[in-house]
């Protein structure tokens, strides 16, 4: 079980390093709204990526969760 939750771990960790990408990105274009035509398509693409990676992290804590309730 502490292999999965390091693992989640690890992944949160990299949920805050894309974000630490997209504001530097951000920064870099001195825009900060994904609304903007002008918004930086690097950051959009790391927006997705992140935004998938937490769908997949609540995913694991769930199936972390279950397979605890179970034990």
């Amino acid at each position: 079980m502490s292999e999965k939750l390091t693992a989640i771990s690890d992944l949160w960790w990299r949920v805050d390093l894309l974000n630490s990408d997209i504001l530097e990105e951000e920064v870099k274009a001195g825009v900060f709204d994904v609304r903007q035509p002008i918004y930086p398509l690097l950051a959009l693409n790391l927006r997705e990526r992140r935004d998938n990676l937490v769908s997949t992290i609540y995913a694991l804590e769930e199936r972390a969760k279950a397979a605890q309730v179970a034990a």
